[in-house]
């Protein structure tokens, strides 16, 4: 369904052919960002690098330059580092025949690095020592070298004086440029993006020009690399619409209209403000590039090691440009994290640039996205150099935490060494009249390309906001940085891309029996789980796009209610749908909690509908690593024999970060067209569910408690124009306060 990510048979984590993960990671490529191994959630994550490899050259080359005498044919007999032997303290000196150059010449071309038996075998033949042979090889080795690195500085020159002529052509153009028109002068703004591009560019060349002669100076004798432009992706099955969208796009904009609000505060953009987004999104992808790879002092680690802080003050000093000051009463929160995904980079970036892929990748935290202008959508087939103005709303699955607005300009680029950056940064200083609480400083990732198709994501999140309007019940999640911060963005697109990965499997696992008898009928139920899973999490929050209503005194925490109308949408059914949602804390850490609502045999003593029925899962597919990332459709064999059993799409996911178990009663007919291979768009769905957080008190362990959303929808009226009546919302009501009381009961019972 994912064009060009790897379909394991089986575990999500794709093993070699002897199932050892080692196979791996003895061929993965090196880093220029970081060498260091990422262990996530207990498994490596196959980011072994080829830091041994790089030191065993280094060490030849150390070797060769100081055992290395005058000349390829001038020999100096002594001690040789590899041997371990002691230096005799007399140096002699032996010049070979021209039959023993002649001789070892012919070996060298077929074999530069002779072994200890074929050093003495040369030696036997040509009357000589094996230490001199050996010392032959290395001066030959160490002289071809040099050639190459002549060579090579020869080519690096031609490369910076065509550099240099190209940036006296264009700067030559640009100054003697005319409009087209009135044949005047022309004004930057009225130059297309590339040109803009260029003029940007142009004004760095002296800069990179100096850095390759740096290198070229410097040289060792690693080849130049030159990177392949990927061609353009193929879009993924997540969204509609392609690349470039003016509309409104996202679930939020899906389930409840687009950002209009939004849309008028900022208004359209002027001429003039062009080559400000466009000087803006340049110095962000610079600061991105420094904020990833920079250590202390301007990120220093957590206490208990797990994180990386930002220490603000060397922050200032390092950017002193940014987006203007922080505004008053606005806090700072920054975070960054890496992970390796299994996706490779060029679908990575169709998600990151595709408005419709990323809210639907990141629907548990992007509950609306617009594009809003297109200033570029690359270059040569691929994302390079796109550059796009958005608005999105993310958001916290609880109606309790605000959600966070933000406009601002997206943008993409390719660097020299082979890695992708996509970066965000606010454009409310473009707008001094749009009261914005939450801006983007530079915010994004790098995504570096690693063999068998996965990547190595890094992640930084730094944002200013107004956070006095969250709930005390998530003041500490919220202030931890584990709400909105990168930890979330990382394991949110991990878990994606194993859903992904699952999704394109084309057998089906020996594990998942039942009901589904083709690999059609698997597809269409996990695409059915999806379109579920985006329409509860579109529900959940506090999105502007919705009205809650907050019901009090009901012996629960206060219920927010709201109702929306479902006309002519073949995925809802017509009518009145109300929606309810709750959120509270339990004494019980995060991953109890999710185990317990997700168990089928549990069920009976929180779910009011299954009315004390059996239930039984009739079909299973795993999708990610972790047991609990999983599709089920469940069956509710009724207790009394004159009601009809009823079946449960359930989807159940989790990571480091939270959790979700979501859940929708389906037709049987329609379910059935469904496990046939057939379209799921015309399910009917109203999704209900929970969303399990930690408190943000302590990372893990026994005393961690947390916190649970549980919401529902329910229809209320299948005729569109009828008024919700006070007794429908009773009910509504006290089904959440029942429930909640339930699922208390049970998991305190236990924890005591």
């Amino acid at each position: 369904m994912h064009g060009g990510i790897m379909t394991p048979s089986r575990d999500i984590i794709p093993m070699g052919s002897n199932g050892n993960m080692a196979a791996y990671a003895s061929s993965s490529s090196r880093f220029s960002l970081s060498q260091t191994n990422l262990l996530e959630g207990g498994q490596l994550h196959l980011l072994e690098m080829a830091q041994n490899n790089s030191e065993g050259d280094l060490g030849r080359l150390r070797d060769d330059e100081f055992d290395s005498t005058k000349s390829g044919s001038e020999n100096q007999e002594g001690a040789s580092g590899d041997d371990q032997e002691p230096r005799t303290k007399k140096k002699r000196y032996h010049r070979h025949t021209q039959h023993q150059i002649q001789e070892m010449e012919a070996f060298f071309k077929e074999c530069p690095h002779p072994d200890d038996k074929q050093r003495k075998e040369l030696s036997r033949l040509l009357g000589l020592e094996p230490l001199q042979v050996k010392f032959w090889f290395q001066n030959k080795r160490t002289q071809m070298k040099t050639q190459h690195e002549r060579h090579e500085n020869t080519q690096l020159r031609t490369e910076n004086e065509k550099l240099r002529a190209d940036n006296m052509r264009y700067r030559e153009a640009l100054s003697n440029a005319s409009c087209p028109n009135c044949g005047g002068p022309t004004a930057i703004g009225e130059m297309s993006f590339d040109e803009h591009h260029l003029r940007l560019d142009n004004a760095r060349l002296r800069e990179e020009i100096d850095r390759i002669s740096a290198i070229a100076a410097k040289y060792v004798g690693k080849p130049v690399v030159n990177y392949p432009l990927p061609m353009a992706p193929r879009p993924l099955e997540l969204g509609a619409s392609s690349f470039g969208g003016q509309g409104a796009g996202g679930v939020g904009g899906e389930m409840f209209g687009g950002s209009g609000d939004v849309l008028k505060a900022v208004g359209g953009l002027s001429e003039a403000d062009k080559p400000l987004i466009i000087e803006l999104a340049v110095t962000a992808m610079e600061e991105l590039i420094r904020m990833t790879q920079m250590g202390e002092p301007l990120w220093t680690v957590s206490l208990d090691g797990t994180s990386s802080i930002l220490n603000e003050d060397e922050y200032i000093r390092a950017f002193p440009r940014g987006i203007g000051p922080k505004p008053s009463g606005f806090k700072d929160e920054a975070s960054r994290e890496s992970v390796v995904v299994i996706m490779n980079h060029i679908n990575l970036l169709e998600i990151l640039m595709d408005v419709n892929q990323w809210s639907t990748v990141f629907s548990s935290m992007v509950s609306r996205a617009a594009t809003l202008e297109v200033f570029s959508t690359g270059v040569a087939g691929n994302y390079n150099g796109a550059l796009q103005v958005m608005t999105a709303e993310f958001q916290v699955p609880s109606p309790l935490v605000p959600t966070r607005e933000s406009y601002f300009a997206r943008y993409c680029k390719l660097h020299s060494d082979g890695t992708w950056a996509v970066v965000d940064v606010s454009l409310d200083t473009l707008r001094p009249g749009y009261a914005s609480k939450c801006r983007r400083r530079p915010s994004g990732c790098l995504i570096q390309e690693m063999p068998n198709g996965y990547s190595k994501v890094i992640w930084v999140e730094h944002v200013e906001v107004d956070d006095r309007g969250v709930h005390s019940l998530y003041k500490q999640l919220v202030h931890s940085g584990n709400a909105f911060g990168a930890k979330r963005w990382v394991a949110t697109l991990d878990r994606q891309c194993e859903r992904l990965a699952s999704a394109m499997a084309t057998n089906i696992p020996t594990g998942e029996v039942g009901v589904i008898t083709s690999p059609e009928g698997r597809k269409s139920m996990l695409k059915l789980a999806e379109r579920m899973v985006i329409s509860f999490c579109a529900g959940v929050g506090a999105s502007t796009t919705h009205t809650w209503t907050t019901l009090s005194g009901t012996g629960a925490d206060d219920v927010r209610v709201m109702t929306r109308k479902s006309i002519d949408d073949p995925g809802r059914p017509p009518g009145i749908v109300l929606s309810a949602a709750t959120s509270f804390w339990l004494p019980v850490p995060p991953k109890r909690v999710f185990d317990f609502l997700r168990d089928e045999n549990s069920r009976s003593e929180w779910d009011i509908l299954s009315n004390g029925g059996v239930v039984q899962e009739m079909a299973h597919i795993a999708n990610g690593r972790d047991t609990g990332n999983c599709v089920s459709l469940l069956r509710v064999n009724s207790a009394n024999s004159s009601q009809s059993n009823m079946l449960i799409l359930q989807e159940s996911c989790i990571d480091s970060t939270g959790s979700f178990v979501i859940y929708a009663p389906v037709d049987i007919v329609a379910m059935n067209v469904v496990l046939n291979g057939g379209d799921p768009d015309y399910v009917a769905l109203l999704p209900s569910g929970f969303a399990v957080l930690p408190d943000g008190s302590v990372p893990h362990g026994p005393d961690a408690g947390s916190l649970l959303t549980v919401a529902f929808q329910i229809l209320v009226d299948s005729v569109p124009t009828a008024k919700l009546s006070l007794g429908s919302v009773a009910t509504v009501n006290s089904l959440i306060a029942c429930t909640v009381e339930r699922i208390r009961a049970s998991l305190t019972a236990e924890a005591a």
